[in-house]
């Protein structure tokens, strides 16, 4: 089943020592664009999410959040940065002198500029933690695909519409074609007719100009390869892998023979059909963004 590039997985655990909540959301992508924010003492398990979420995901731009926060006692504590600090000194007492300013400074304000405090986190192991993590973006990865697909469901049915409406087009096309031909025909014949009066016709050249108007407008090969095209569409949607992009070649390829069909359009009837045909096309090229 299709998945669209659309989607929304949470997952939170809570115990006594820990809560730890991943939200997953995702929109419209061209290729998969992971954007991944986290506490920083997982930092270096950053490539381990980026491979867990690609074993779910293959398109779309995708947000990551993950929270984790420690209810033990010794989660974290606050260090002073001394070097910081008299950097920030140093800096200030310099510019006082070179300016000829007060240099107004108090104790509170300095703590305030950055890194001069630090929270550093307490003695549980971040290898430990992140375990817990894992298994959370998991269950909140399984939650996101599942929303995925439902979404995919959606497109799917759509789409089988649009291509059945299509296949019917084909049809209508395919019935108007000759009979376009037997029209002109006998307006050919009447014509001629009209201009000769009684004259008898030359059924040969007659022949030639009518066999050189049908060469100009069939459309056989375009419909033949529509037909084509529709069924490889239908297939496709039935594969479980990510196919948006096989899609897309598809119905380009569907709108190329469309085109050509209304170029050769020498009728008003099969112009509105051809212009439905590409109508219909360009209507399922949008779906077909927002599949993985």
């Amino acid at each position: 089943m299709i998945r669209s590039m659309t989607g929304f997985g949470r997952f939170e655990a809570i115990s006594r020592d820990y809560k730890v909540s991943v939200e997953i959301k995702s929109v419209n992508h061209r290729y998969c664009d992971l954007n991944i924010k986290q506490p920083k003492k997982f930092s270096a398990f950053e490539n381990d999410i980026r491979n867990i979420a690609k074993q779910y995901i293959a398109r779309g731009k995708i947000d990551i959040y993950i929270n984790f926060e420690d209810y033990t006692a010794k989660a974290s504590s606050v260090r002073y940065n001394s070097s910081v600090a008299k950097g920030y000194m140093d800096a200030i007492t310099k510019a006082s002198k070179e300016f000829g300013i007060e240099a107004y400074i108090t104790s509170s304000l300095l703590v305030r500029f950055p890194d001069v405090i630090m929270l550093e986190d307490g003695e549980k192991d971040a290898d430990k933690e992140f375990i817990i993590v894992k298994d959370a973006f998991h269950k909140a990865c399984v939650q996101f695909q599942t929303s995925r697909e439902r979404e995919g469901e959606h497109l799917y049915n759509d789409i089988k519409l649009k291509l059945k409406d299509i296949m019917e087009i084909v049809g209508k096309i395919e019935k108007r074609s000759p009979q376009i031909v037997t029209e002109y025909r006998q307006k050919l014949k009447d014509k001629v007719a009209e201009l000769l009066g009684g004259t008898k016709i030359d059924e040969g050249i007659l022949a030639t100009e009518i066999t050189v108007f049908a060469d100009k407008i069939c459309v056989d090969e375009e419909t033949v390869r529509l037909r084509s095209h529709i069924a490889n569409m239908e297939s496709t949607l039935s594969n479980d892998e990510s196919v948006g992009r096989k899609l897309d070649f598809i119905a380009q390829e569907m709108n190329r023979e469309a085109n050509t069909i209304l170029s050769k359009a020498n009728d008003v009837e099969l112009s509105g059909m051809a212009i439905d045909l590409k109508t219909g096309i360009e209507k399922i090229r949008e779906q077909i963004q927002n599949i993985e």
